[in-house]
């Protein structure tokens, strides 16, 4: 699914360039919203065979898709609307919750590491790739007229140092591979300290009687931020940082998405897929997903809440990128005040709300409104869950044999370009 400006969002409606019917199966990587989003619409159109995922990627897509569902019903809403008072035919949405749900019926969750045959001719490998619960790279091996070949699909690859998740697999050997390129013009700035970097914007937020926003994908950041406000008791034991951490632990979290709250849960059933650390201090009674302060609000009226109250508090909310969503109207209720703080800790899309803010807007246009940009704005990149330039790099080194010609996907024109700029020699062709 486009994400981003309104332009590249009305490519959703484009229909697809061949017969979704004639598809024989698919290979899903991971449930991301830009990975998934048009499934519905495929099953819509037609398609009724496998869907291949991971276990915990059929659960989330179980989750995610009817949001989505619901998110293009409301949004679709509000555009009729506007066409109404035009005088234009009103239009349906790209599809229905309803409509996701029934996709889920041809869902086929598989575990890593485990070789399954789709057909005689064609076997597949789901590999974890550290970017979110249930992320894949996915090995294909393809026979036909007596001669093999293997392509690797690395998904989104994620960081090394991603909370909660292990590392990226690397694979040793491919013909070809079909790769992500995010981050390929870019390093990551190397935070270790994120965790107290995090605490001391918090805290002089809190301090200062602000709220701090974090705006967070309801799958994947919510779940490692939660993780990271919970370790930070172990990090220091200095005055200061003590005072900071009680002031953390004394204020309300409250995670504003019942996406973010089903998907923790998800989390929660699938705590076989983390790293060893984190499943021995499971196994001990001590829930990373859990603390003092933390609250959940599932409904409407509990959201619209939380900007009627003055006490200072952290609330996470969905979308990461602020386009849809209850973010809009935190944003609306605290971008204005100097006080508050707006804290992005994921991936802004060029065309996109959070890319304007990140991006030094003194004004922003929220429900046709225009909301001047007084809050503190900050950004910790250490919580990106892709890798970057020098983690895409790693990942080709770790083939034993150079693959025959790499394609670079996902990413934008510029990283792309760079990313082939720096491998073009290190691959045969």
């Amino acid at each position: 699914m486009w994400q981003g400006s309104s332009e590249l969002e009305e490519q959703n409606q484009e229909e697809f360039d061949f017969t979704p019917s004639d598809i024989d199966f698919m290979l899903l990587t991971h449930a991301h919203i830009d990975h998934s989003g048009r499934i519905p619409k495929l099953y819509n159109e037609g398609f009724r065979n496998k869907i291949y995922a991971h276990k915990a990627t059929c659960d989330l897509c179980a989750l995610m898709l009817p949001d989505s569902g619901h998110i293009q019903e409301m949004e679709n809403e509000w555009r009729n609307r506007k066409r109404k008072r035009k005088g234009e035919k009103e239009v349906p949405p790209l599809y229905t919750a309803e409509e996701a749900a029934k996709c889920l019926e041809i869902f086929e969750p598989v575990q890593y590491d485990e070789i399954v045959e789709i057909t005689e001719d064609i076997h597949v490998r789901f590999n974890d790739a550290g970017h979110m619960l249930g992320s894949s790279i996915i090995e294909l091996w393809t026979k036909e007229n007596g001669k093999e070949t293997k392509t690797v699909f690395t998904g989104d690859l994620g960081n090394n140092d991603i909370p909660l998740l292990d590392s990226p697999t690397m694979i040793d050997r491919t013909d070809y591979l079909v790769m992500e390129s995010t981050y390929g013009s870019r390093l990551h700035l190397r935070n270790d300290e994120k965790a107290e970097l995090f605490l001391n914007i918090v805290s002089e937020t809190l301090d200062n009687g602000g709220t701090v926003v974090i705006p967070s994908f309801a799958v994947g950041r919510t779940q490692e931020i939660l993780y990271e406000i919970n370790k930070l008791k172990e990090v220091k034991d200095d005055e200061e940082f003590i005072r900071k951490y009680q002031t953390l632990m004394k204020s309300n979290v409250y995670v504003d998405s019942p996406l973010a709250i089903s998907a923790t849960e998800v989390f929660r059933e699938n705590t076989n897929l983390f790293e060893p650390e984190i499943k021995e201090e499971i196994l001990k009674g001590d829930n990373p997903l859990e603390f003092p302060g933390l609250k959940f609000t599932q409904t409407a009226d509990e959201s619209k809440a939380l900007n009627e109250d003055p006490t200072p508090s952290i609330i996470i909310s969905a979308s990461g990128m602020c386009d849809v969503g209850r973010i809009k109207h935190h944003l609306k209720h605290n971008l204005w005040n100097p006080k508050s703080t707006i804290l992005f800790v994921g991936y802004q899309a060029p065309g996109t709300l959070g890319y304007s803010i990140v991006n030094g807007a003194k004004k922003v246009k929220i429900f046709g409104e225009e909301i001047a940009v007084n809050a503190r704005i900050e950004y910790i990149e250490g919580y990106s869950g892709h890798a970057d330039q020098e983690g895409l790099m790693n990942f080709i080194y770790s083939f034993l044999d150079k693959p025959k010609h790499i394609f670079l996907v996902h990413g934008e024109e510029k990283s792309r370009r760079s990313f082939k700029r720096k491998n073009r020699a290190r691959c045969k062709n």
